[in-house]
């Protein structure tokens, strides 16, 4: 892994790595609206990181001009001492549409699993997700502790996108590792997420040829069923999609139910608000997706152009920083706090434009299910140090450690 210097000038300098930037990035993207709404870096294979709400979105609807074929915020980088294996041809044709996909290809992917994650499809998994939080809040509430983060967040997700793959949740804590090799640990390590992706495919490549020989009712089965202009899709893109909604399932949404968790933790007002008012989780939900949304995308300019007087050459990185976006004074009242109430909230947490995610009906779900099955069951607790708690960040802003302590039940 890379170490770098301490930053100096945030505006031609920015690190998304450091650490108290991920901590608390929302001083430095106030900071940067107002002196440099369009900061670059040469860090991690150099980008520009624009933090005005409208700026973000244009730069996620202009499609012609900027691609999504690589959406990690961090450049290329080279593995060292790696050996070139048998499946290499393999992993070169696997990507992770549709969210890897430019026009005219990302209209026929999204459109294939776009039912899969309507509201409708979606509801089905809602007792599941709840007995699964039960059952996690079983292991621990006696304890009067738990890790909000790691004992219950972060086990969520993963279980439920395991039950739609139709793979068995017995490998959820392989599956954790994979993915944080993906975007936590491999943002900064390339060898880590090299090793990460050949995992996750070959994987997949043994599920797809099992349901190919046992079909049967799971995602994986209905996706060797679609066909484009007549003809099956072909095997890369199914495991480019498994893929996905391994990676970008998983990662995603344990941030957001994690940050959310800490905030609950450290807003007893907003914690007992809840409780006490029930009607108030629709728009609770989506003020908590604003305040903590956890994803950053990346874009890559086709050619040379130029953004508001920012030089943006061919092949230059652009962070779509949908957090930052979401903070912005000029869009949101009183960005930086969390009105639970708040009623005017066209947040970008899922993205803007053609690759806004299509699996948002199945994360606000497992949101609300999550907050709504702790509440219920430990309506008073409270971070153990505040010290202790621990935050990713780069890719998917989250917590990866949050004691907390309450009532023994």
């Amino acid at each position: 892994m890379t170490t770098n210097p301490p930053v100096v000038d945030w505006t031609t300098d920015y690190d998304i790595f450091d650490q108290e930037f991920i901590k608390e990035p929302w001083k430095v993207w106030d900071m940067l609206r107002e002196e440099c709404p369009i900061a670059h870096t040469e860090r991690w294979g150099g980008s520009w990181l624009p933090t005005r709400y409208e700026d973000v979105v244009a730069f996620a609807k202009d499609t012609d001009t900027f691609s999504s074929r690589q959406p990690l915020v961090t450049g290329p980088q080279e593995v060292s001492d790696y050996e070139p294996q048998p499946q290499d041809e393999l992993f070169a044709n696997v990507s992770a549409p549709p969210i890897t996909s430019d026009p005219p290809d990302h209209q026929w992917a999204r459109r294939l699993i776009l039912p899969v994650f309507s509201p409708q499809a979606v509801a089905k998994y809602e007792q599941g997700t709840r007995d699964l939080c039960n059952s996690l809040i079983d292991g621990f509430i006696a304890d009067g502790r738990a890790d909000a983060a790691h004992d219950y967040a972060q086990q969520i997700p993963v279980r439920v996108i395991a039950t739609m793959l139709g793979v068995g949740t017995e490998r959820s804590d392989e599956f954790v590792e994979w993915v944080r090799g993906m975007l936590e640990v491999g943002a900064t390590d390339p060898e880590v997420r090299a090793n990460a992706f050949r995992n996750i495919v070959l994987f997949f490549v043994d599920e797809v040829a099992d349901r190919r020989a046992n079909p049967r009712d799971d995602l994986i089965s209905e996706m060797l069923e679609f066909e484009v202009d007549g003809e099956p899709v072909p095997e890369s893109h199914i495991l480019g999609t498994c893929l996905l909604m391994l990676v970008a399932g998983v990662d995603t949404t344990w941030s957001g139910i994690g940050s959310s968790m800490w905030h609950l933790a450290t807003h007893p007002e907003d914690r007992r608000r809840l409780v006490a008012e029930p009607d108030l989780w629709p728009t609770a939900i989506e003020e908590l997706l604003r305040a903590y949304s956890p994803v950053t995308m990346a874009r890559v300019a086709n050619h040379d152009t130029e953004f508001k007087g920012c030089p943006i050459k061919e092949g230059d990185r652009i962070l779509m920083a949908f957090p930052a976006a979401n903070r912005d004074p000029e869009v949101f009242e009183n960005p930086n706090d969390v009105i639970l109430d708040r009623q005017h909230n066209r947040h970008v947490a899922f993205g803007s434009g053609i690759h806004r995610c299509a699996g948002s009906n199945l994360a606000r779900l497992e949101l609300r299910v999550a907050l709504q099955t702790w509440l219920d069951r430990i309506p008073e607790f409270e971070l153990e140090d505040p010290d202790t708690v621990t935050w990713a960040g780069g890719q998917v802003r989250g917590p990866r450690s949050c004691p907390v302590v309450f009532p023994a039940g």
